[in-house]
């Protein structure tokens, strides 16, 4: 009885409601990671970080990012990341924890949510990140030319990814910002019958050589909505590496590229910002588990 005196059961973390700029953030807590956390917003799921262990990727899009984050440089190699939209800070973690010494900057609109992530789900004080709270294109103005290796884009308001930031403009804006050989990566959101999927690979490949987009199979072939990273840059792919790793996922995903990619794409109209329009809505299926 002695050895047990003052001892207390550390009590279960409880869910987080918040009101932010852009809707009502919930941190919930994961039952099955000690230390994991969901953010959602207005219902939709947004980010997932275990802060035992931010290498760790629960949501199957953000794996993909992963891979895209593991084969940008040798293993281990410090890189200058550039993170437009914030969320839970999910992929700067990942960077931080697997490229020590990266420098980083995060873009990410509303400031009310980038201080609930810190307060309660703080990032390492010995990481190199920067958070800014502006405007995403606005941000990415600021970067100067040739400072990134890699762009990571997953900017999404109401659940939806804003008109300015789907367009041509937009894309030679990233491209300036890019190093020669860096890349982007940008989680898109589409349905049947994908035609802002298709016009994003369209208006990516106005500005970039190369490109491909690795997904779940059923929503490349418009059965269902989801999520899709579209990679572009101005060096060839790792296709080879990138196909073999995200086949071997818990939710194995299939990478188009190519003629493949040209085909899906199916003719589709380079978007401007004068035709630029938001993500579609997605379905009130698209968030049930």
């Amino acid at each position: 009885m002695a050895k047990n005196k003052g001892r207390r059961e550390r009590a279960a973390p409880e869910t987080v409601v918040e009101q932010v700029d852009g809707g009502l953030a919930e941190l919930i807590p994961d039952r099955d990671r000690p230390r994991g956390w969901t953010l959602r917003l207005d219902g939709a799921p947004q980010s997932h970080v275990d802060l035992d262990d931010p290498a760790y990727l629960d949501f199957a899009y953000q794996r993909r990012l992963g891979h895209v984050v593991d084969l940008t440089a040798p293993p281990g190699q410090p890189v200058h990341v550039l993170h437009l939209g914030g969320g839970a800070f999910t992929m700067a973690r990942y960077v931080a924890a697997t490229r020590s010494r990266s420098t980083q900057q995060i873009v990410e609109l509303d400031a009310a949510l980038v201080q609930l992530v810190r307060k309660h789900l703080p990032l390492d004080t010995n990481a190199r990140i920067r958070v800014r709270s502006a405007d995403a294109r606005a941000g990415l103005g600021k970067i100067a030319d040739g400072w990134a290796d890699l762009v990571i884009a997953d900017v999404f308001g109401g659940a939806r990814t804003p008109a300015h930031l789907t367009s041509a403009e937009f894309l030679a804006e990233v491209r300036r910002a890019l190093k020669p050989g860096g890349g982007y990566a940008a989680n898109l959101a589409d349905g049947p019958p994908l035609a802002h999927l298709r016009g994003q690979i369209a208006t990516a490949a106005a500005v970039f050589p190369e490109l491909a987009l690795a997904a779940d199979p059923a929503v490349l072939r418009g059965r269902r909505f989801g999520n899709a990273v579209l990679l572009a840059s101005d060096r060839a792919l790792p296709i080879a590496d990138l196909t073999r790793r995200i086949a071997s996922d818990p939710h194995p995903g299939r990478v188009e590229h190519g003629r493949e990619l040209v085909a899906f794409a199916g003719g589709a109209t380079v978007v401007t910002d004068a035709s630029a329009r938001p993500s579609p809505v997605p379905p009130e299926s698209a968030f049930k588990k």
